[in-house]
């Protein structure tokens, strides 16, 4: 859905963005934007460690039950 936007579909929407929200006000949104973007990126890495993280005890636990 969202992989077929290409560069004419991209400046309409930021045309439509400036008009909307005028001049003074894009650069704002982009940054929170970018933030938020940001942070969910960050978020998503440490959730990703975390199950490996616990994949990788799990696996040292049924090692040591195997052994027994």
């Amino acid at each position: 859905m969202f992989g077929k936007i290409g560069a004419p579909e991209l400046i309409l929407i930021l045309a439509i963005a400036l008009v909307i929200f005028g001049p003074s006000k894009l650069p704002e949104i982009g940054k929170s934007l970018g933030r938020a973007i940001g942070e969910f990126k960050n978020h998503a890495n440490k959730i990703s460690k975390d199950i490996e993280t616990d994949d990788v005890a799990e696996n040292k636990e049924e090692k040591k039950e195997i052994k027994k």
